[in-house]
């Protein structure tokens, strides 16, 4: 080469160097225990004022983080994050401000700005190898311009339900819930969907059967590895009975830390399978002909560390008071069905020929009831609430079933004795019109939100193709509340 060829040669770009960075990086074992300190102070309700200053000394000292990210909850269960540079929030943190015109279904455009609290209890140390090094997470509370709780946050009005609760009655209330979902080759699988691009399965294996190392149990070790540092207290996991289908259970928590954990699931799951060009879908029904993905969502409640849903001699070892919160969901269940399965899919799901969950009556072996009375002793003894779809926000669904079966009108002797199955509705028109038309929906939520709700579920609705039919339509999946393609909404 000569020397005019080599002058024309473009000089190398400069590489970035990784010792002028230090940024906090935490082995998995050390993680689980930080996590795990973080969630006991959760559990023994710990005061606010000390946790917080705990935190942001925390944050002062460790000089190798550079962000923390502030995560919300919307009205419809998408889960949105911010980043702040660390040394602006610890100044900052009373002061924090977002634009709530531009989050679907909260504030109008003339009424936009709303404020950002920090749940410090809600502190999470993550794996450097999925989220990044240098970063902690935490969830954030949604707040109006003076700081009162915004309405719209469904996460707010759990805990501040469940705090109260347990001052005035000494009640806890443990949740945790079972999340199915599906792995699809390559990446953003949901948002091509539209583009005639079908799911593709990862793995056929069958439930419960996976080869150590193929791509499903990659998937799956990596995430219970994840969940198990951030303090999940992982139980199971195991592929489902549909193809490429999984499932990772974990403990039982206070009910917010079980619904911000089923945030955190989905979170994981879908960054995991991205580094792995995959996708983790939790669509109800994003493949038809095979089993659909649910969350069922355990629940019970204790006083003073009793289980007040244990009855060893009640029937199928289920308290009355257990049968009576049973009975009283039983009878609201076409009210709040659309909370529960809040998406035009999800009514695939509501189908009797896999497993479908969809009939309005408890058992303890029938797969097919709404309800289920899992078998157990004085500490596990719980309901399970089957019809619960995963793409359902798990704020304003453990809310819902949490006051229904406390504050609901409890079915009349007349209908507990009919013979005859009710069913869920097996399309959002119908669920949208029962829950519209539903003095006890708008009481739970108040009249701004169940509006709001009614609307935003309409709204899906009418972008869709009204008979369901035999085959999963692109507008179901495109104009899907948890598949965030921005650009897609905004061109309608």
């Amino acid at each position: 080469m000569d020397r005019k060829s080599k002058s024309n040669v473009p000089a190398a770009a400069p590489t970035s160097n990784p010792a002028l960075r230090s940024f906090l990086e935490i082995p998995y074992d050390e993680l689980e225990e930080l996590n795990l300190a973080a969630k006991e102070q959760r559990l023994a309700r710990v005061k606010v004022d000390k946790v917080r200053e705990e935190r942001m000394k925390y944050l002062r000292d460790e000089k190798r983080i550079k962000a923390v990210t502030v995560c919300f909850t919307d009205l419809e269960g998408r889960m949105h994050m911010l980043d702040y540079d660390k040394k602006f929030l610890l100044g900052s943190a009373d002061n924090l401000t977002f634009d709530g015109s531009s989050i679907r279904g909260f504030s109008a455009q003339q009424e936009s700005d709303l404020r950002l609290g920090i749940d410090w209890a809600a502190f999470y140390w993550l794996p450097c190898d999925i989220f990044g090094a240098g970063k902690i997470l935490v969830f954030g509370e949604v707040l109006e311009k003076d700081g009162s709780p915004y309405i719209g946050d469904l996460r707010g009005r759990l805990k501040a339900y469940t705090e109260k609760l347990h001052s005035k009655d000494g009640i806890t209330c443990n949740v945790a819930h079972e999340i199915e979902g599906f792995l699809f080759k390559g990446r953003d699988a949901e948002r091509h969907f539209h583009e005639g691009k079908p799911f593709d399965f990862i793995s056929t294996g069958g439930y419960y059967h996976s080869l150590p190392g193929d791509a499903l149990r990659t998937f799956i070790d990596r995430c219970a590895e994840a969940q198990r540092a951030m303090g999940f207290e992982n139980e199971k996991d195991h592929p489902e009975v549909a193809p490429s289908q999984f499932e990772m259970n974990f403990k039982y928590a206070d009910a917010v830390i079980g619904a911000d954990q089923v945030q955190l699931y989905k979170l994981l799951a879908r960054q995991v399978a991205s580094q792995l060009d995959m996708t983790a879908s939790f669509l109800p029904k994003p493949v038809t002909g095979v089993n659909g993905n649910g969350m069922h969502t355990n629940l019970s409640l204790s006083k003073k560390g009793v289980n007040m849903f244990h009855d060893k001699k009640g029937k199928d070892g289920l308290s009355k008071s257990g049968w009576e919160f049973i009975s009283r969901i039983l009878n609201a269940a076409p009210d709040i069905c659309l909370v529960l399965n809040s998406s035009v899919n999800s009514y695939r799901r509501l189908d009797p020929h896999y497993e479908a969950p969809n009939q309005i009556k408890a058992s303890a072996i029938d797969r097919g009831s709404m309800v289920r009375i899992p078998l157990g002793n004085e500490r596990s003894a719980r309901i399970e609430v089957r019809s619960v779809a995963p793409d359902a926000n798990p704020y304003m669904s453990v809310y819902t079933i949490l006051r229904t079966g406390l504050e609901g009108a409890a079915e009349s002797e007349d209908e507990t004795k009919k013979s005859r199955t009710r069913f869920l509705p097996d399309n959002i028109y119908d669920a949208i019109r029962l829950f519209k038309g539903s003095t006890f929906a708008k009481g739970l939520f108040g009249e701004t939100v169940h509006t709001k709700f009614a609307e935003l579920k309409t709204a899906s609705a009418e972008r869709c193709p009204k008979a369901l039919g035999s085959t999963v339509k692109s507008n179901e999946v495109q104009f899907h509340h948890e598949v965030t393609n921005q650009y897609l909404w905004n061109q309608f």
